[in-house]
């Protein structure tokens, strides 16, 4: 079961959402890797719960576009505002950051900009020209903001190849008001279904957080929604409020509750499913895209 509007909001942490921070002197390395290359990672700037595991495996979630965003959703740890022009060279930069770590996969994620004509969506198609100019076995997954809704920005990502087009649903459509209020649920759907018209053999896929006050019912509507669309790929997590200024957590989703979530998922009909407290868009993008190809070449 998901979330009743009725339960009483907790605040503190179950047992299940405390892990131990992992040693690893690769931890250390990344870090200084990206702090050279003047590179800013989502795992870093959302607080993501999983940099630890993901820097000492050697991987990250670049975030190019700069450091603020220019949304306000109230889940968000990311800082607001502009950030001045797009840099070019940080397609270059990032390119140089997947040579160094030599990824077989990676991923590349942005602020909203909704003060650029094309949403950034050119920054995004050069960065995945550099990354397979310089690397041209590794695959590239891109997790892109809604555009406005704008086809032809969404059209130039598509146009650069990537191996998956990730775009985040979040949340139920009734919370959208109050979880991403300058967003729009079924622009959302719409992206997806783009991506699908525009590039049908790339992989489509999208993530949604649990604990924001969701019904079952509303929940189980919004995956339908998404995969009337061909959604191949689905991630949902558990929501963490990165802040006293940010949407509480109404409800901690068991891991339980997780997998029965994942089961229904798979059922219903996406080619691959991560489920779980700890699981955000880009954990273990890697293994899903695997399972979506391995189905195809089936």
């Amino acid at each position: 079961m998901i979330d009743k509007p009725e339960l009483k909001r907790k605040t503190r942490k179950p047992s299940w959402l405390k892990r131990r921070l992992p040693s690893d002197p690769t931890y250390e390395k990344i870090r200084s890797l990206l702090r050279d290359h003047n590179l800013t990672t989502v795992c870093h700037e959302a607080q993501c719960p999983n940099q630890f595991e993901c820097y000492a495996k050697g991987t990250a979630t670049f975030m190019i576009l700069g450091k603020r965003c220019t949304r306000n959703c109230g889940f968000c740890a990311v800082e607001k505002g502009t950030f001045g022009p797009p840099d070019f060279n940080e397609a270059e930069r990032v390119a140089d950051a997947v040579e160094l770590m030599r990824l077989r996969y990676a991923v590349v994620t942005s602020v909203t900009r909704d003060d650029l004509p094309d949403g950034g969506a050119s920054l995004f198609a050069a960065t995945i020209k550099a990354i397979k100019n310089r690397m041209p076995t590794t695959h590239v997954e891109v997790l892109v903001p809604d555009f406005k809704g704008e086809r032809k920005a969404l059209k130039t990502v598509l146009d650069a190849g990537p191996d998956v087009l990730n775009h985040n649903m979040e949340t139920v459509n009734r919370l959208y008001p109050r979880v991403r209020p300058e967003a729009a649920y079924r622009r959302s759907i719409t992206l997806l279904g783009q991506a699908k018209e525009i590039s049908p053999e790339i992989p489509t896929k999208t993530g949604f957080m649990v604990g924001l006050g969701e019904t079952e019912e509303e929940f189980i509507t919004a995956i339908v929604d998404v995969l009337a669309v061909s959604c191949d790929i689905l991630t949902i997590g558990q929501y963490l409020q990165p802040s006293p200024k940010h949407l509480p957590v109404v409800r901690f989703v068991s891991p339980n509750d997780f997998q029965e979530l994942e089961d229904r998922a798979t059922t219903l009909g996406f080619k691959a499913v991560a489920a779980g407290p700890f699981v955000r868009s880009s954990y273990q993008a890697e293994k899903l895209y695997r399972r979506v190809v391995d189905q195809t070449c089936g």
